[in-house]
């Protein structure tokens, strides 16, 4: 048995003045929901055995965020090619994992993450929780895929159950969607 966790990085801010977008750094908002979701992972009793994510500056931060509501630090193995990367990129990225892992946490950025999971999960009438990725994935969400596979090379389209899908907004309303 494999266990995937997606995690989509926390709301970035877009009024700081950076050259580059994948220097673009956590909003307030995303500082607190990053932390948020973090005690959410500690009071689920998540655990990883290996982390892999964008080295992009938002994903830094988001990891920095949750680690602080988690309580604990995990090294996370930094790879360029999560930023922005295709669902088709992710996947074979996850099918480099030793199969010694068998709980993977992926941090990283949409539109990829969401659409990992409307790959890997089979789209079946009654599944509510494929319906809310599939409607939206937003940040500082969190994705929980099982697979009855020994190695993670084994993954294929279809073949996954999706376990939880939490959102800020679950845990804390003030973290929904801004207002105007």
């Amino acid at each position: 048995m494999k266990t995937l966790t997606l995690l989509r990085h926390a709301k970035s801010g877009w009024d700081d003045m950076v050259a580059r977008d994948f220097d673009r750094p956590l909003n307030a908002k995303g500082m607190r929901a990053a932390r948020t979701m973090g005690r959410h992972m500690r009071a689920q009793g998540l655990t990883f055995d290996a982390v892999i994510a964008s080295p992009a500056a938002r994903v830094a931060e988001t990891l920095n965020d949750v680690w602080d509501g988690y309580g604990e630090a995990l090294a996370p193995n930094w790879d360029r090619r999560v930023y922005l990367a295709s669902a088709a990129t992710l996947l074979d990225l996850i099918r480099e994992v030793p199969a010694s892992a068998d709980r993977l946490l992926l941090v990283g950025h949409n539109p990829g993450l969401e659409d990992l999971v409307l790959m890997l999960v089979p789209d079946r009438a009654d599944d509510r929780l494929r319906d809310d990725v599939e409607e939206k994935f937003p940040t500082a969400s969190l994705a929980e895929l099982e697979f009855d596979v020994t190695e993670w090379a084994a993954l294929a389209a279809d073949s996954a159950v999706l376990k939880r899908f939490v959102r800020p907004r679950d845990l804390d309303a003030e973290l929904g969607p801004d207002r105007d």
